[in-house]
């Protein structure tokens, strides 16, 4: 009986801010789906879309992988962000391309996060406006 085939898939998690997102990379025609959408559609503009899809410019294999990624948490900007992390990882997996992931610094995870409010100030650092009298 012969096996079947199994197609090859590469696969990273990526998070930026609150969002997460896990990725697939599959060889493929170049096509990038987040949560069942095309990328333009569900992101809304090229920039995000182009951010998500930076690593594989870095890496020179534009058009060699469709891309499956399903978001959650945060907004579009972070989930692009997310996005893009998760590709880079799953790069690492299909092949020699670290140095030039880590030269960009795509294998970073961006630690800024929003900073908490403390109590007695109206946000995060600002305070009540002061009256000497």
């Amino acid at each position: 009986m012969a096996k079947a085939e199994t197609p090859v898939v590469y696969t990273g998690t990526g998070r930026r801010k609150e969002a997460v997102a896990r990725v697939r990379l599959v060889p493929g025609s170049g096509q990038v789906t987040v949560n069942g959408k095309p990328a333009l559609e569900y992101f809304g503009r090229q920039q995000l879309v182009d951010t998500a899809t930076a690593p594989f410019k870095v890496t020179e294999t534009q058009g060699r992988f469709d891309v499956f990624a399903n978001c959650s948490g945060g907004g579009v900007s972070g989930q692009s962000g997310a996005v893009r992390l998760g590709v880079a990882r799953a790069l690492l997996e299909a092949g020699d391309f670290r140095a030039e992931l880590k030269k960009a610094g795509y294998l970073k995870r961006d630690a800024r996060a929003v900073e908490r409010k403390k109590y007695g100030l109206k946000k995060a650092r600002k305070r009540p406006q002061f009256s000497k009298r």
